[in-house]
């Protein structure tokens, strides 16, 4: 009897040290461990939950406290005790550095966290404000009136499941089914719409990509009505957890299989549209983007996985820039080609198949990568060039020339008369105005000056075409038109040599040339030399 007034008289001592151990609101941690722990099924205390809600009623904040543990259950998101930080002045990291609060799950329930008010720590306004609107959107009201009418027999268990669940399972699963069915038609008749509008013909390896794209998404809608429906069914947290774990793991694989195959599409149709430009930079760029684009979806949807299972991307994230940057830092050249590969697609002071000079090199481009161009040379042989040395290099681009000029000088014999310089010069001119491939109204023929062993006179042509072959033989056709003409009027071209004036003895012919310069017979002369040059060329003259 004495044991049990002693009992008697400590109780309420043990209750008040309970309730001072138990209700605490003095950091995070201890504000959820609280809420949580007070709504328990074997230590239910709903009152004492609601202390974490602040400016309500009792009743009020009861009502909103259990509400908020039903989203977090409804929506399978467990809170991990050991994450939640025990620091009474925790300041956010997410985006408020200056702000004393804790969201408990910042990528999937942004709106429910726990904000510092004077010493304590409760739920915060907005939580509270947006309790209402996230219970009503996790349970919608519809579901709420058909829980009314559920008989007592349906809550008989099997299996530790009530038999109003199994059934609403079974019927959830059916009704998915069918709105997969009724979503991949849709879906693929959208696409193929889309698909007709943007590349305006039927392309087949287009239309296979669309077929297999209109799967994944008509799955996606699916999965989207059993996330918003599974909440209903009101199982317990644990189940809750591991059925929308899968669903988000199998939803983020089908959106990366979405963004992989509309990587493909974008990047055919880009391919499509490179091969009517002129230019074959474009070429190049296509296999470089899809594979750029294909690794930033990979990287992403990896990302939300790690999310998914609770992992702080954030932190990674950081640590994967500081050790990116002291990679970086330990590979200069490497960076700094690939910057030269961003400025040589950007600027584009060449296109593949281009002959380009580029300091000492000289030869057509074949390939730009990321790292370096290759150049082949006339000899067949490859350059490798840095792009980020060829980026600063002085690059004349012979390929996108509009004609290639050809300049040279002819040296006449210092003896060679006024009369025949001027005729030969006369002749050159009509022969560059005959020739199918020169340029007849841009080009200068004249005597410019007196060379050490010969009378100079400039040749300066423009050629029509581009190609070097088709160059060097336009070249032959015009240097043999000019032999004939210099043989037929009797003109000698110079070559180095020295005069050594002797004197003439009787009867002793002098070696100097006897020129003929009468005009008659020049004219002929030059008449019959353009005539034979159109002649050996009808077909290109005629065209």
């Amino acid at each position: 009897m004495k044991n049990f007034l002693w009992l008697l008289v400590l109780l309420p001592t043990f209750t008040i040290a309970q309730d001072s151990i138990r209700v605490d609101m003095s950091n995070p941690h201890a504000t959820v461990y609280t809420h949580l722990y007070f709504l328990q099924s074997d230590s239910y205390q709903p009152k004492k939950a609601a202390k974490t809600i602040l400016g309500l009623s009792e009743d009020k904040a009861i009502e909103k406290a259990i509400k908020i543990k039903q989203v977090l259950d409804g929506k399978g998101l467990f809170v991990d005790l050991n994450k939640v930080p025990t620091n009474s002045n925790y300041k956010d990291s997410i985006g408020y550095s200056s702000y004393f609060r804790y969201v408990l799950f910042p990528e999937r329930m942004p709106q429910i966290y726990v904000e510092k008010i004077g010493d304590n720590w409760y739920y915060s306004t907005e939580t509270v404000t947006k309790i209402e609107s996230l219970y009503k959107e996790v349970y919608p009201w519809y579901i709420q009136k058909l829980q009314k009418l559920i008989p007592v027999s349906g809550h008989k268990k099997i299996l530790n499941l009530e038999l109003w669940q199994i059934t609403g399972l079974f019927l959830m699963l059916v009704l998915g089914y069918l709105i997969f069915l009724i979503a991949k038609r849709v879906a693929f008749f959208i696409l193929l719409k889309l698909q007709h509008q943007i590349t305006k013909n039927t392309n087949f390896e287009v239309n296979k990509v669309i077929k297999k794209l209109a799967h994944p998404i008509s799955l996606l809608v699916m999965l989207t009505f059993l996330d918003k429906a599974f909440p209903s069914l009101h199982f317990g947290l644990t189940t809750n957890t591991w059925v929308f774990l899968g669903l988000n793991i199998t939803e983020t694989v089908f959106w990366i299989y979405v963004f992989l195959k509309l990587v493909q599409v974008v990047m055919r149709i880009y391919a499509e549209f490179t091969e009517r430009t002129h230019g074959r930079l474009d070429d190049q760029l296509v296999p470089i983007l899809h594979s750029l684009l294909t690794g930033l979806v990979i990287v992403g949807g990896a990302l939300k996985l790690l999310v998914l299972f609770g992992v702080d991307t954030t932190a990674m994230i950081a640590g994967a820039t500081i050790g990116g940057l002291a990679f970086a830092l330990a590979s200069q050249d490497t960076v700094k080609n690939l910057i030269g590969t961003i400025m040589i697609f950007l600027d584009k002071p060449f296109h593949i198949e281009d002959w380009i000079e580029a300091g000492e090199v000289v030869g057509t481009v074949e390939r730009v990568g990321f790292r370096s161009t290759q150049v082949r040379a006339a000899d067949t042989s490859i350059y490798q060039i840095p792009n980020s040395k060829l980026s600063e290099l002085v690059i004349n681009n012979k390929g996108l020339r509009l004609f290639r000029r050809y300049n040279t000088n002819l040296g006449l014999r210092y003896d060679t008369p006024p009369e025949l310089i001027e005729a030969f010069v006369k002749g050159v001119r009509e022969i560059i105005i005959a020739h199918p491939e020169t340029r007849s109204d841009s080009y200068n023929v004249e005597f410019t000056g007196f060379g050490d062993s010969a009378l100079l006179v400039m040749v300066n042509v423009y050629f029509k075409s581009l190609t070097w072959g088709i160059e060097q033989s336009s070249k032959h056709r015009l240097h043999i038109a000019i032999v004939k003409l210099a043989k037929e009027l009797g003109v000698d071209f110079a070559f180095p040599s020295t005069t050594v004036t002797i004197e003439n003895f009787p009867e002793k012919k002098g070696l100097n040339p006897k020129y003929n310069i009468d005009k008659e017979r020049i004219d002929a002369v030059i008449t019959s030399v353009v005539s034979d040059f159109n002649k050996e060329n009808p077909s290109e003259t005629s065209s």
